[in-house]
């Protein structure tokens, strides 16, 4: 009889994403269940998988709330325990945040066993709760901060977690910004409004020395006046939300400004397109400038603090970008270097085997 995972997950596309990978990785050889709260819902084709949806306030959001949530969170814990003994539930699989609080609590409390999964290069607080009653944590690298000693020997290596199109894309280390500078800006599935804001004056300048293409990711509420600037400006154009086929654009682009998160950084860098990260400084615990440091120290991308950030200087820094080859090319071999043990099928072997040992 194949064991029975349920894979935990919600809130923004860096849980949602990885638990999608988690899923199609394992679905052959298990029977794989998906949670998710109403915001990760909607990174999610629904027909494809066999989803819960448990939709876990936010215990901080509001101090006069506390005790209403606090009373919801409970009733979550108990819907998670009916959930898990009915479906007999082997393994939990959380991708953390506060969304897997109720299932991680309910499978502690039936002793079903807990997996956990931190992509980023800071632990993060519900991975850090949980981590003494899990039985591994699936990680980039052994290196990660806030992590205590006694429980390194619950690391599970693994190269990072990629969808599987992206194993399909054939790139070329050797390809350089010749005519065209096709520049992709991403701010996360949740939007960057300082991308739709502050660039503007650098894209302008940019598009008066090169050949210029943008592809912008942005939300919805900034759609209007993006796609007015751009018209204004002539400047060749393709905006999109949050989109599942975020690989088209990633693709077609020589290089990326981005924020910090651990699925982009990794799908970059994979794809070996070059970026400047400018981290969001308000991220719990830093994690995206740790994330983007881990990358520029292995020399695969640039880094710019929001801090820092004005006019001139990214205009200055994607002119040295564009202009300085060598270096361009350097990165782009690096990412190569970095990347080429991930591989579908050896992740997919890897995580099989952690489970059928456990």
């Amino acid at each position: 009889m194949k064991k029975k995972i349920l894979i935990s997950t919600g809130g923004s596309g860096g849980h949602v994403i990885p638990a999608m990978v988690f899923y199609d990785h394992l679905k052959k050889n298990f029977e794989v269940f998906l949670s998710t709260d109403k915001r990760g819902a909607k990174f999610l084709i629904l027909e494809k998988y066999k989803i819960k949806i448990i939709n876990t306030p936010k215990l901080a959001n509001n101090f006069f709330l506390f005790p209403y949530n606090l009373f919801l969170i409970i009733l979550l814990v108990i819907k998670s325990l009916f959930f898990i003994k009915k479906n007999k539930i082997d393994i939990l699989i959380s991708t953390g945040g506060y969304m897997s609080l109720p299932l991680c609590v309910a499978a502690k409390v039936l002793n079903t066993k807990i997996f956990l999964f931190e992509p980023n290069m800071v632990l993060g607080r519900a991975n850090k709760f949980f981590l003494s009653f899990s039985e591994k944590i699936f990680c980039y690298t052994n290196k990660i901060k806030g992590f205590s000693k006694k429980n390194f020997n619950k690391i599970i290596l693994t190269e990072p977690l990629l969808r599987k199109e992206f194993y399909s894309i054939k790139s070329d280390e050797n390809m350089q910004i010749s005519e065209q500078v096709n520049l992709l800006i991403i701010g996360g599935s949740q939007g960057a409004k300082l991308f739709d804001t502050e660039i503007k004056k650098t894209i302008i300048a940019l598009s008066k020395k090169y050949k210029l293409k943008i592809f912008h990711q942005t939300s919805f509420l900034n759609y209007k006046i993006l796609k007015e600037f751009y018209i204004k400006n002539n400047i060749c154009n393709k905006l999109f939300d949050f989109d599942q086929n975020i690989l088209k654009y990633i693709t077609r682009a020589n290089l990326c400004i981005t924020r910090g998160g651990a699925s982009t950084l990794s799908e970059l860098t994979f794809l070996n397109i070059p970026y400047l990260v400018i981290p969001y400084p308000f991220a719990k615990d830093d994690h995206q400038l740790q994330n983007a440091l881990f990358y520029k120290n292995k020399n695969c991308c640039w880094v710019l603090s929001q801090d820092q950030l004005n006019q001139n200087i990214l205009t200055s820094d994607l002119i040295n970008i564009i202009q300085n080859k060598a270096e361009y090319l350097l990165k782009k071999k690096n990412m190569k270097n970095f990347s080429y043990q991930n591989t579908w099928n050896k992740i997919n072997q890897n995580l099989i085997n952690v489970i059928n040992e456990n």
